[in-house]
């Protein structure tokens, strides 16, 4: 049976997909769909069952690609419209009014409402949120540490250790220069 490490591969070990395999892809898919198992689907294309399993998920995968761009490219671009307005109104001069009237500082100069400046500013950070979300750019980050405590015996082991050590080679240097005499 055919595997799938033995596929044509570049020189950095990825896979390369060729026009074979990507027909291969769809007839595993094909044949999945009738209701084989991964198991039949690999004995009718002479591949193993999980070369199969793969098959079908590329095939799929190349289904969705097309339509799902078109999407996330349809959600972009209303995010950025949305980024982009928010910008706009945060640009914005904007005055406070009462009761239908400008307000108006000692000197006769209308005062500044930063109200609506910050409400933009909030939305404009949703915005670049939901830009981030909707590309997968705010996946948490997985950090392996290892935590590794060191008590006052620990440390004084180790000095004996060093003590020891040096004490040896000193008694070999001994023992190599009094032999060579």
């Amino acid at each position: 049976m055919a595997d799938r490490h033995n596929a044509h591969g570049s020189n950095k070990g990825r896979f390369i997909r060729t026009q074979e395999t990507v027909e291969r892809d769809a007839e595993a898919a094909r044949l999945y769909s009738t209701g084989l198992s991964y198991q039949k689907v690999g004995e009718r294309l002479n591949i193993s069952k999980w070369s199969a399993m793969d098959a079908v998920k590329r095939a799929a995968r190349e289904v969705l690609k097309g339509p799902v761009a078109e999407v996330l490219a349809l959600h972009a671009s209303r995010i950025e419209w949305a980024y982009a307005k928010a910008v706009e109104i945060a640009e914005s001069e904007h005055v406070v009014v009462s009761h239908g009237k400008i307000i108006c500082d000692a000197e006769g100069n209308p005062l500044r409402d930063h109200g609506p400046v910050l409400s933009a500013l909030a939305e404009a950070r949703r915005t670049l949120e939901s830009y981030q979300a909707l590309f997968g750019l705010k996946q948490p980050i997985k950090i392996d540490a290892t935590v590794t405590e060191v008590t006052q015996q620990d440390i004084e082991l180790q000095e004996l250790v060093r003590d020891a050590k040096a004490r040896v080679q000193l008694e070999e240097q001994q023992i190599v220069e009094g032999g060579g005499q």
